[in-house]
């Protein structure tokens, strides 16, 4: 299982979840939910407390990841296959432009 901590405009707005099995779930902080003002990442995932849940990565996310020449060299330098979308999206999209950054979550769990 990997896991990502979502960031919208530097406040921690969400985790992404690829399971095991294949699975891609998103789903709002509480805390973020409650935060007056709060903007959804994009319009395609409004602000709710239940989670989203895919079989293929949110297209959302997809678009953050390079595409090209910058996924070639992504690939290569940190040794990636561009199929391993959660993988790319991890290593390439700390800096996205926009409000959007994705961090790998904390790896070490409840220990």
């Amino acid at each position: 299982m990997r896991k990502a901590d979502i960031l919208y405009e530097e406040l921690f707005a969400g985790t992404l979840t690829e399971t095991d099995e294949g699975e891609f779930i998103f789903i709002y902080d509480g805390s973020y939910l409650k935060e007056p003002g709060s903007e959804p990442i994009t319009l395609t995932m409004p602000l709710k407390e239940t989670p989203y849940v895919s079989d293929r990565l949110f297209a959302f996310f997809e678009g953050l990841i390079p595409e090209g020449w910058l996924l070639d060299i992504a690939s290569k330098n940190w040794k990636l296959n561009p199929n391993d979308r959660m993988g790319l999206l991890l290593a390439c999209c700390r800096n996205c432009i926009g409000a959007v950054s994705v961090y790998p979550s904390n790896p070490i769990e409840n220990e």
